[in-house]
């Protein structure tokens, strides 16, 4: 019980400080990891892939694979809870005092100073699902050995195909997988 107590905790902590949507919470999954053994960055990648490929908010959907995966179903309800609680709640607070300060100067520059923040959160987890994913830092060879070039193929595959066709990102993960079977990468 204790577990999922600390479990609730950590991701009610994610929804409160996770500021620009469900990748936001991907530096705070790490932590968990971290600070919990439950899952490493490896699980991490699997938990982005896995929660990319299914509908709803990539948050809630990575809270609640760690929930399910952990303690079950009733660890997959409260991780989910937990993770939205926050929002619930400041959403309601906001929307009571939002329409009082809309125009003010100061509201308006918090916004504008999280965006950057919310960004470097991301780009920061980013780097961490590219280092486990496309990076082979334990190679001392040449400098191409740093890269797993085949992932990388599939991975600009995929940016390419995004970028031009637009197509449904359950297609783009459904392709890689299969390439991935097929040539084991």
């Amino acid at each position: 019980m204790k577990g999922i107590i600390l479990l609730a905790y950590y991701f009610f902590s994610t929804g409160l400080f996770a500021v620009g949507g469900g990748l936001a919470t991907l530096p705070f999954l790490y932590d968990i990891g971290r600070k919990t053994g439950y899952f490493d960055a490896g699980d991490v990648a699997n938990m982005v892939g896995i929660a990319q490929s299914t509908p709803g908010p990539t948050g809630i959907n990575m809270a609640t694979y760690v929930g399910f995966t952990q303690f079950g179903f009733l660890g997959a309800v409260v991780c989910s809870l937990s993770i939205v609680l926050p929002s619930i709640i400041i959403i309601i607070l906001i929307s009571k005092v939002l329409d009082r300060f809309k125009e003010s100067q100061l509201v308006q520059d918090v916004f504008y100073g999280l965006r950057p923040a919310s960004t470097g959160l991301i780009l920061a987890a980013a780097f961490s699902v590219i280092q486990i994913s496309l990076l082979d830092l334990s190679n001392t060879g040449d400098f191409t050995g740093y890269f797993r070039l085949p992932a990388l193929a599939v991975a600009a595959f995929v940016f390419i195909l995004y970028k031009w066709k637009k197509p449904h990102p359950i297609f783009l993960i459904g392709i890689a997988g299969i390439i991935g079977a097929v040539f084991k990468i």
